[in-house]
Order: C-alpha cells, then sequence, then structure tokens
C-alpha cells in the first residue's frame, strides 16, 4: 500500500514539473514535430568581404575658394557626390587709417578655411586622395581607415533568414503565435536587417572622405566713409566766416533790444541827471 502511495506521488511530481516546462514557452506552439527542423541554421556559406573604407587629409592651400571648385569637379569626374561643403573666413585684426576728413583706410587681416565630406567610389579612392593632394602646397595629415563589416553583415542574413522561415510556418499553421504584436515586432526586425544591410553595401561601394583645408592669412584694404560725426566738421575759413555771421546777428538783436526798452533808457537818464544835478548843488552849499 506504501509502495502504491509513494509511486502516485512520484507520478504526480513529474507530472507537475512537466506542466510548469510547457508555461515556460507559451508565446510559440508547434502543431508539427517537423517544424523543429526548420528552425536549424544551415551551414556557414563563405562570407563575401565586405570593407569600408574612410579617409581623410587636412592641408594647405594657396587659394580656398578655387581649391574648392577644383575638388567639387574632380569629385563629380569619379562619379562622387559631395555632402558637405563649408567655406568660412574669420577675422583676426583690422586697423583705420585716416585719409580724408570723411574716409578711412581701413586694413583687415584674415583667415580663409573650407570643410567638405565626399563619397567616392571604393576603387577609385587612392587614385581620388592622391590628386587631392596635389592640390595643396603640402598636407599636414593624411589618414586612411578599414572596418570589416562581413560578420555584420552574415548576423544580419542569418537572423532575417529565421525570422522569414518563422513567419512561414506562421502563415502555414505549423507555428501559432499567440500575441498578434509579436508578428509586427518580428516583420519591423527583418526590415530593419535588410535596411542594416544595405547601408553596409552602400558604405562598402562608396567610401566617405573628410576633406579639410586653409591658406595663409589675407590682407585687405578698403577705403569707406568714416563713422565719426564729429569728423564731418566744416573747414577753418568757413567756420571763421560763419562766427563772424553769429556775431553781427547777435549785434542786431542786442539793438533791436534797446529798442525795445528805450523808455526805461529815457526815464532812467533823467534820473541819472537829477541825481547828478543834486548831488552838485550839495555840494556847493558846504563849500560856501
Amino acid at each position: 500500500m506504501k509502495t502504491k502511495i509513494l509511486m502516485m506521488l512520484l507520478a504526480g511530481i513529474i507530472l507537475l514539473a512537466a506542466c510548469k516546462g510547457k508555461h515556460g514557452s507559451e508565446e510559440f506552439v508547434n502543431n508539427n514535430a517537423s517544424s523543429a527542423d526548420s528552425a536549424r541554421i544551415t551551414d556557414f556559406s563563405p562570407v563575401t568581404p565586405k570593407i569600408v573604407k574612410t579617409a581623410d587629409m587636412h592641408f594647405k592651400v594657396k587659394n580656398v575658394q578655387q581649391v574648392s571648385e577644383k575638388i567639387t569637379a574632380l569629385t563629380t569626374s569619379y562619379k562622387g557626390l559631395v555632402m558637405h561643403h563649408q567655406v568660412g573666413s574669420s577675422e583676426l585684426r583690422s586697423t583705420d587709417i585716416h585719409k580724408t576728413g570723411d574716409s578711412i583706410i581701413r586694413v583687415t587681416a584674415f583667415s580663409n578655411n573650407a570643410e567638405m565630406t565626399v563619397k567616392i567610389p571604393s576603387e577609385k579612392l587612392e587614385d581620388f586622395m592622391n590628386e587631392v593632394g596635389r592640390l595643396g602646397i603640402y598636407v599636414t595629415n593624411r589618414q586612411l581607415d578599414l572596418s570589416d563589416k562581413s560578420l555584420d553583415y552574415l548576423a544580419a542574413q542569418l537572423k532575417l533568414q529565421s525570422r522569414k522561415e518563422l513567419i512561414d510556418q506562421q502563415k502555414k499553421g505549423k507555428v501559432i503565435i499567440k500575441n498578434p504584436a509579436n508578428v509586427l515586432l518580428l516583420k519591423d526586425d527583418m526590415v530593419d536587417q535588410q535596411i542594416s544591410n544595405r547601408q553596409i553595401d552602400d558604405a562598402v561601394k562608396y567610401s566617405v572622405v573628410s576633406l579639410s583645408f586653409y591658406q595663409s592669412n589675407t590682407i585687405y584694404k578698403e577705403t569707406i566713409a568714416n563713422d565719426d560725426p564729429s569728423a564731418y566738421n566744416l573747414p577753418f575759413f568757413k567756420r571763421f566766416i560763419e562766427c563772424i555771421g553769429n556775431d553781427w546777428m547777435i549785434f542786431e538783436l542786442f539793438i533791436l533790444g534797446l529798442a525795445n526798452i528805450w523808455v526805461f533808457l529815457v526815464v532812467g537818464f533823467g534820473i541819472w541827471v537829477l541825481i547828478r544835478y543834486y548831488r552838485a548843488k550839495r555840494v556847493a552849499i558846504v563849500k560856501n
């Protein structure tokens, strides 16, 4: 009796363990045992080399604008593409020299530089870099980097293949995906892997080259109007004549002012005469 009870308990434990194992893989349900064969990864095929080349160069030129135009034309002749092009000038210092009263000569020192990013067919990268180097006076820095993307490309291909097989089995009913949202996630992953491989193919086919170049500091002279208002004064003789005219106008105003107060002047003069007369008479009386 005890043996039967122990056998029943052991069978229950085994059944419980089997049920737990099934709950751990509820997402995908296989309806066909042969579907396990389709999940195997096939033997590795020879990997096509996926070498990505990138380069950069820094150099000095005689004229930034002319070299920029030549590089653009050279890129077109190599069936490449200019991705970025920027030309700039930076003012270092300037000095103003007075030429006349209303004009000055401004002397400015500035630097010119340019940055370009181009895509060139990879098989012509070395030739392109050599021709660009000849456009400069000397090369400060030239660098070429190689990056092997073969394994990344293969990994994306294998993942894409496995997801395609899973989607095909789901369509045929061999595999049931309980959550429909997971089907969309699988398809999105397939799209991302296809885009990633196409990006690698494009990077292998076309190399990205970063170019930066500059020229010696340039001096530029220009005659401009004087922006100081105090410099715009009349010549001395004109100002002298103007002062005389102003004094005469002041004298005229003084005369007109006296004319307006003539009554007060007459009364004041009469009072002054009377005071003089009174004082003179008083002095005469005192002497007598």
